[in-house]
């Protein structure tokens, strides 16, 4: 396993570029591989750097490996299992009445007002999909057709089609961290990397600098091609996507004709930018740390990966409300059962139980700096390589990060 150095780097013969300084001497966080010794983990002196340089709050112990998923389980609350109608629908309407406060902020506020009003709208109507990623996972309701019926609705003011995105999150759950199989974040492999030059510096863009916008791609890879399901899916995959289109068919021109092309892109597009801001950005924070291993399929553990490759990462409050606590993710990973509503209390119960395997984080610079500019690429000791290592003369976009990102956590 290796971590990052913060060290000073000298003007003369410097790996990166740096600010303009008078000075001789600038600090930097620079990708700087170190050897760790297996019982790093266990030194809480070292933890307590490693935390510092990548932005956690606590480096989780690796679980022994006689602990199972079912004994963790054991230990919540039976409590955080059930299902409350009203507490789901109490979900809904913050979701509703915030986008539609969002919607009406970007219509009435002045252009220099607009980006706050769709940093608003973009986050609650992140909201919707937390929804239905709820009713996905059968934590809803305790009626199926109402979890379908809700999920479906949910995902259409983000044109995501409900079942597709369903049947491939399982396998996200299935395989949490698994090199090849998850279907969510992972490193690129070398062999891909080396295999595709003329992709290269599109691979380094996504994984760099518009890596919090990257679960487009995802959403329009995975999602669309009825070649990528089960014949036993795909009927329910084309009733979500018949859902899709005629919201697309429909609900654009509705917006065209009220408001033009303009009203369009400042009612829809940029809060569905912001959306997928967001997507991305939990899906990333969630899953990748140079600390936290992806593994083949015959090394991988299912309690590792969901109780310590999963992170608990603290936003600000209003996004903690407005997107239904999906940043409290590691009971999520636990028992997908568990409804959102219900997440914190499951996660404050990991801590007394199992608190010494978690990995917590509050989200920064710092750990936003980490992740776009050192996990890229696998590499099975080191667990990830940036790119600059592998392919310096291409890697410009990562030098970019390095300099222009602020460090603080």
């Amino acid at each position: 396993m290796y971590c990052l150095e913060r060290r000073p780097v000298h003007q003369s013969g410097r790996p990166f570029p740096l600010f303009v300084s008078t000075r001789k001497l600038i600090k930097v966080v620079q990708a700087t591989a170190i050897p760790i010794s297996p019982s790093l983990l266990d030194n809480d002196i070292k933890k307590s750097n490693m935390c510092k340089t990548y932005g956690f709050t606590k480096i989780g112990e690796p679980v022994p490996d006689n602990v199972t998923l079912k004994d963790i389980i054991a230990t919540l609350p039976k409590k955080v299992f059930e299902i409350d109608d009203i507490k789901a629908l109490r979900s809904v309407l913050v979701s509703v009445v915030s986008y539609a406060l969002g919607i009406l902020m970007i219509a009435k506020a002045p252009w220099y007002l607009l980006p706050l009003a769709w940093a608003w709208t973009g986050t609650a109507v992140t909201g919707f999909f937390v929804i239905g990623h709820d009713c996905a996972h059968r934590s809803f309701s305790k009626n199926k057709l109402v979890e379908d019926i809700f999920g479906t609705l949910a995902f259409l003011p983000l044109i995501y089609p409900y079942e597709p995105w369903r049947f491939k999150h399982d396998k996200h759950h299935a395989k949490t961290n698994m090199l090849s199989e998850d279907t969510a974040w992972h490193p690129i492999l070398k062999a891909e990397f080396d295999s595709y030059p003329s992709l290269r510096k599109a691979i380094i863009f996504g994984y760099g600098p518009f890596r919090p916008w990257m679960s487009i791609t995802h959403w329009w890879l995975w999602h669309f091609d009825l070649k990528k399901f089960k014949p036993n899916e795909v009927r329910r995959v084309k009733i979500s996507l018949a859902c899709v289109f005629a919201f697309i068919i429909i609900g654009w021109p509705l917006i065209i004709y009220k408001a033009g092309i303009t009203g369009w892109i400042k009612l829809w597009l940029m809060p569905w930018l912001v959306y997928h801001f967001w997507m991305s950005t939990f899906t990333m924070v969630h899953h990748t740390a140079p600390h936290i291993p992806f593994k083949a399929s015959d090394e991988w553990d299912a309690t590792q990966a969901q109780l310590n490759g999963t992170v608990h990462c603290n936003y600000p409050r209003w996004i903690e409300i407005l997107c239904h606590d999906i940043n409290v993710h590691i009971p999520h990973h636990i028992s997908p059962r568990i409804p959102s509503y219900n997440l914190r209390e499951a996660h404050r119960s990991l801590q007394q139980n199992w608190g010494k395997y978690l990995n917590e984080a509050n989200w920064s610079w710092r750990l936003m700096k980490t992740i776009m500019t050192t996990c890229h690429v696998y590499n099975k000791d080191k667990y990830y390589v940036p790119f600059d290592e592998i392919a310096p003369e291409e890697s410009q976009p990562v030098t970019f990060l390095r300099k222009a990102m602020p460090d603080c956590a």
